[in-house]
């Protein structure tokens, strides 16, 4: 996404008009309506101030690389190198699991609110899933959570003790 889409979304979200905007940004309507339409880029800085004013702030978010690991009979797991997060919303809602997932004819439906849903649909994705489905389920917080109850494979479950454990210590 490009910082016009950016402050434009921001901008819709916070229910502001351009004016409203430049006004609480000490700017002008014009260098708004010029970011939002990609005619002028605005510094880091400017972005900044103006995501501010809409009651977002501009943050740098790490994002996860994959290993593969061997899984039995050929079968790959795949493993990030730090666990995901999502806003409280997305990490609890009801999700359908793809099929490819939920190949073995298990539910596919599940409520993320729910702790017993939540391990399935954790399990299910952590064994099965493709590195999109994890980054779109998984939650570290509520990973963290889940982990004594969540049996995962023996050759899989190293794999992610090791980031569930050094998850645990940055936030403990």
């Amino acid at each position: 996404m490009d910082a016009g889409a950016l402050l434009r979304d921001a901008r819709a979200h916070a229910g502001l008009t351009s004016q409203e905007l430049a006004n609480s940004s000490a700017t002008t309507r014009t260098a708004i309506s010029a970011y939002e339409n990609g005619r002028k880029s605005p510094t880091v800085d400017t972005l900044r101030r103006l995501l501010a004013s809409t009651g977002h702030d501009l943050t740098l978010v790490p994002t996860p690389t994959w290993r593969e690991v061997p899984g039995p009979r050929g079968f790959t797991y795949f493993v990030p190198s730090q666990l995901p997060q999502l806003s409280p919303h997305r990490a609890t809602r009801t999700i359908t699991l793809p099929k490819h997932v939920a190949w073995s004819g298990q539910r596919r439906t599940l409520n993320l609110a729910d702790r017993a849903d939540r391990i399935r649909a954790y399990r299910a994705v952590m064994t099965e899933g493709t590195p999109e489905d994890m980054l779109g389920i998984l939650d570290a917080s509520l990973l963290i959570d889940a982990w004594p109850d969540l049996l995962l494979p023996r050759d899989l479950a190293p794999h992610w003790r090791h980031l569930i454990e050094r998850e645990d210590t940055a936030i403990g």
